[in-house]
């Protein structure tokens, strides 16, 4: 079995069991959660395909299965499917216990503004950099939807991301390199601004940031459409 996917049933193994835990119940929200996962992982695919075809980032043999995809290995297709899920249920289980946890209309809205602003201006000033250029382009674009459609999510997502950041790093630091010898995964030096943390470069933590909060913002619009149509 193949580092790349030993990390990912890790990753997954938590979440899944306790997703049928009595008072969080989390598996009642699938219906609208595997589809918003299926549709983001669509495009973040999509992203990967052409990005990788462009050399601007390569997979490491010797840690995953050797089942490639459109040059993309089998465990990247799981971990687009994977890491959202255990994500999304982090994200429901803080919002569960904690559900003044999050912030006021004011503040979201302050700090979308901010961080779409800064993003913009960003990948702008790196149009140079591929990697660089189209994350901070996409994520404002996420940022700025799953406001208009579903700004209670952006509300929670804004305060509870940084918690989201610790499994983060530990996943994607060891996915990029920390503590292995060779990295799973590796970046073309020449697509992003070279600035690491760990072995993590700054650019993931923002398209990590896009990944989770894609699926969050759809599952709750597709829960809002079933809502009123029961209501109709």
């Amino acid at each position: 079995m193949s580092l790349y996917l030993i990390i990912l049933i890790i990753s997954l193994a938590g979440p899944l069991a306790l997703s049928f835990e009595k008072n969080l119940r989390f598996y009642k929200r699938w219906k609208y959660l595997l589809p918003a996962i299926l549709i983001t992982m669509f495009i973040f695919v999509t992203w990967d395909i052409i990005f990788t075809q462009m050399g601007c980032w390569f997979f490491n043999p010797i840690y995953n299965s050797g089942i490639y995809i459109n040059k993309l290995p089998l465990e990247e297709y799981l971990f687009f499917m994977i890491i959202p899920y255990a994500c999304a249920f982090s994200f429901y289980a803080v919002q569960f216990h904690f559900p003044k946890f999050r912030l006021n209309e004011q503040w979201t809205k302050v700090l979308t503004f901010l961080i779409a602003v800064v993003s913009v201006i960003t990948s702008l000033l790196n149009r140079d950099l591929t990697y660089t250029f189209v994350n901070f382009l996409v994520l404002p674009v996420i940022l700025l939807l799953s406001y208009y459609f579903a700004k209670e999510v952006v509300q929670y997502y804004l305060a509870i991301y940084p918690i989201l950041l610790i499994p983060f790093f530990i996943i994607n630091g060891i996915l990029t390199g920390t503590g292995i010898e060779q990295a799973v995964f590796d970046y073309n030096p020449q697509v992003l601004l070279g600035i690491r943390i760990l072995s993590i470069p700054l650019e993931d933590v923002f398209y990590n940031f896009s990944l989770l909060l894609l699926p969050l913002a759809l599952t709750h619009v597709f829960e809002m459409r079933s809502k009123n149509n029961k209501n109709v």
